[in-house]
Protein backbone atom coordinates (compact mmCIF):
# COMPACT_ATOMS: atom_id res chain seq x y z
CA UNK A 1 0.00 0.00 0.00
CA UNK A 2 2.70 1.96 0.54
CA UNK A 3 3.70 2.07 -3.23
CA UNK A 4 0.35 3.22 -4.32
CA UNK A 5 0.61 6.21 -1.84
CA UNK A 6 4.10 7.30 -2.79
CA UNK A 7 3.33 6.81 -6.38
CA UNK A 8 0.30 8.88 -5.70
CA UNK A 9 1.99 11.36 -4.18
CA UNK A 10 4.48 11.33 -6.83
CA UNK A 11 2.13 12.34 -9.44
CA UNK A 12 0.96 15.25 -7.60
CA UNK A 13 4.57 16.64 -7.03
CA UNK A 14 4.96 15.84 -10.73
CA UNK A 15 1.98 17.95 -11.66
CA UNK A 16 2.84 20.58 -9.19
CA UNK A 17 2.92 24.26 -10.41
CA UNK A 18 6.60 24.49 -9.02
CA UNK A 19 7.01 21.33 -11.44
CA UNK A 20 5.24 22.73 -14.11
CA UNK A 21 7.86 25.63 -13.97
CA UNK A 22 11.08 23.93 -14.22
CA UNK A 23 9.40 21.47 -17.04
CA UNK A 24 8.78 24.71 -19.02
CA UNK A 25 12.14 26.31 -18.03
CA UNK A 26 14.13 22.99 -19.08
CA UNK A 27 12.21 22.54 -22.21
CA UNK A 28 12.78 26.43 -23.08
CA UNK A 29 16.47 25.85 -22.32
CA UNK A 30 16.74 22.95 -25.03
CA UNK A 31 14.92 24.77 -27.33
CA UNK A 32 17.73 27.54 -27.41
CA UNK A 33 20.04 25.24 -27.63
CA UNK A 34 18.83 23.61 -30.26
CA UNK A 35 18.67 26.73 -31.73
CA UNK A 36 22.07 27.39 -31.36
CA UNK A 37 22.98 24.51 -32.83
CA UNK A 38 21.38 25.37 -35.85
CA UNK A 39 22.76 28.37 -36.27
CA UNK A 40 26.50 27.21 -36.04
CA UNK A 41 25.38 24.27 -38.41
CA UNK A 42 24.41 26.83 -40.97
CA UNK A 43 27.46 28.65 -40.40
CA UNK A 44 29.49 25.75 -40.86
CA UNK A 45 27.96 24.66 -44.13
CA UNK A 46 28.08 28.10 -45.74
CA UNK A 47 31.99 28.30 -44.56
CA UNK A 48 32.69 24.87 -46.41
CA UNK A 49 30.02 25.91 -49.28
CA UNK A 50 32.96 28.70 -49.57
CA UNK A 51 35.90 26.72 -49.35
CA UNK A 52 34.52 24.06 -52.14
CA UNK A 53 33.96 26.85 -54.46
CA UNK A 54 37.32 28.26 -53.77
CA UNK A 55 38.95 24.95 -54.28
CA UNK A 56 36.80 24.61 -57.94
CA UNK A 57 38.29 27.55 -58.73
CA UNK A 58 41.42 27.00 -57.82
CA UNK A 59 41.88 23.45 -59.95
CA UNK A 60 39.91 25.59 -62.83
CA UNK A 61 43.19 28.17 -62.71
CA UNK A 62 45.20 25.24 -62.55
CA UNK A 63 43.50 23.05 -65.53
CA UNK A 64 44.12 26.37 -67.59
CA UNK A 65 47.77 26.94 -66.62
CA UNK A 66 48.22 23.02 -67.63
CA UNK A 67 46.26 23.35 -70.82
CA UNK A 68 48.58 26.63 -71.41
CA UNK A 69 51.90 24.82 -70.91
CA UNK A 70 50.77 21.62 -73.00
CA UNK A 71 49.98 24.07 -75.88
CA UNK A 72 53.06 25.75 -75.35
CA UNK A 73 55.31 22.40 -75.30
CA UNK A 74 53.52 21.33 -78.41
CA UNK A 75 54.47 24.89 -80.34
CA UNK A 76 58.02 24.56 -79.33
CA UNK A 77 57.66 20.45 -80.46
CA UNK A 78 56.68 22.01 -84.07
CA UNK A 79 58.70 24.71 -84.91
CA UNK A 80 61.62 22.33 -83.62
CA UNK A 81 60.96 20.02 -86.55
CA UNK A 82 60.73 22.70 -89.20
Amino acid sequence: MSGFAFGTAGLRILASKDAKKAYVQATAAALRAKECVLDTAACIQENAEDVLAAAKEENEKRAAEVITDEDLAEDTESDDEE
